[in-house]
């Protein structure tokens, strides 16, 4: 039992450490037609790329430079800008990205406007180099990638995953977990249509914090372990205030990619949809784990199932739910520091 706990520990205490250890941000490539057959091209990449082996966009071989070359180093990315005069436009073509050494598995995320307002996005996978820009958006086009990019934004989301272990954890019972999932969910996708249809406007930075805090302050009930408390006999009540700033964080990274001007509604619904796949996928892999230790866990000599099996597994282990509070709030709390201290830069 001791060994089982100790690495239990080890795998807690690792996650964050393997969830960092590759660059989860894309390089990010926006080509915007600023006259006819002229494109402003803005690329910017994570600076966890080495200045040796930054991307370049690569354009059709008649583009050509149009302009100074501009250039901007940050603490986070290095943004890059270059204007490009491309006869006959960019319409059925093919643009792509070039690593001057190997990609070290980045994807890469194109948005594309026109003047008549029409936008297009692609997300790259590592193996793939290059793109066939349509000549026209269709709507299924845009319902596959949006699905596509919410359910890749929520599962390397790890702040909002983190929120959702506390919140498997408070509520304890399927029934209840469902009841709260459900208050997440809405709350989130209300706030997200609201601020990406810009009807509501808040400072991203300030919103990153208080996510950061939420996952703060869900970690210490749980550590609290106070079961009267608010939090636990009304979990809905947290997940759905709290789901509201959530969803103004998932809103500033559809605003970053952009939204196809004729295909708004579409967009707007598929990204949602897929973001809750990709909270389905994760809370179902989570209970298999969860599961899986609750097994581990439990004493040799134990036996016939009791009433407390209808609960999450993890909801029988108290240490392993202490263990778990510690690790994502101690996270949570650097997040919060870090987010707090970019409001000055």
């Amino acid at each position: 039992m001791i060994l089982r706990r100790t690495l239990l520990v080890a795998l807690l205490l690792g996650c964050p450490t393997l969830g960092w250890s590759h660059e989860s941000r894309p390089v990010y490539v926006e080509i915007s037609e600023v006259r006819t057959d002229v494109f402003s091209v803005h690329w910017k990449v994570p600076t966890s790329l080495p200045a040796s082996n930054i991307p370049e966009p690569v354009l059709p071989s008649d583009c050509v430079r149009d302009g100074e070359f501009f250039a901007l180093d940050s603490a986070d990315a290095y943004l890059r800008r270059q204007l490009y005069r491309c006869p006959g436009g960019l319409a059925n073509r093919k643009v792509g990205i070039e690593f001057p050494a190997a990609n070290p598995s980045v994807s890469c995320l194109f948005r594309v406007s026109r003047l008549s307002g029409e936008s297009f996005t692609k997300l790259l996978n590592p193996g793939e180099t290059s793109w066939v820009i349509p000549e026209q958006e269709t709507r299924l086009r845009v319902a596959g990638e949006y699905t596509y990019l919410g359910i890749l934004h929520i599962l390397e989301g790890i702040d909002h995953l983190l929120f959702l272990v506390c919140l498997l954890i408070v509520a304890a019972t399927w029934r209840r977990i469902l009841i709260t999932i459900t208050g997440f969910t809405i709350a989130h996708s209300v706030t997200l249509i609201l601020s990406a249809l810009e009807l509501v406007r808040i400072p991203v930075p300030p919103v990153e914090a208080t996510i950061a805090l939420s996952i703060v302050f869900l970690a210490t009930e749980i550590a609290k372990n106070s079961h009267d408390s608010l939090t636990y006999r009304y979990p809905i009540t947290v997940s759905s205030s709290f789901g509201l700033l959530h969803g103004f964080g998932f809103a500033a990274v559809l605003k970053e990619i952009g939204l196809p001007q004729t295909e708004i509604p579409t967009s707007l619904l598929f990204f949602n949809v897929g973001v809750e796949v990709g909270q389905i996928l994760f809370v179902g892999g989570l209970m298999l784990v969860f599961g899986v230790l609750s097994l581990a866990l439990r004493p040799a000599t134990a036996g016939a199932v009791s009433p407390a099996a209808t609960a999450v597994p993890s909801a029988t282990h108290p240490a392993l739910e202490r263990v778990a509070a510690y690790v994502v709030g101690g996270l949570a709390s650097l997040w919060l520091v870090e987010r707090v201290a970019s409001f000055w830069r």
